[in-house]
């Protein structure tokens, strides 16, 4: 697997990660753990927008890297 792929594979995660967040303050009736879902999720934005602009980076560089998405 090349650092492309890892790094792709890493942004699905890191995306299903900040869904289940979001799934599970939609679902908690507890407003404290309501916030700190919503939270968690807003922080793993964060990562996952910071890695996005490296892995546009890195495929601009090298576009061996690059996945073509269907």
């Amino acid at each position: 697997m090349t650092i492309g792929q890892k790094m792709h594979t890493t942004l699905a995660s890191l995306e299903g990660a900040i869904a289940d967040f979001k799934t599970f303050a939609l679902e908690t009736q507890d407003q404290n753990a309501k916030q700190q879902f919503s939270a968690y999720a807003k922080q793993l934005e964060d990562i996952t927008n910071g890695l996005k602009g490296r892995v546009n980076y890195i495929e601009s560089q090298e576009p061996t890297y690059k996945q073509y998405q269907q």
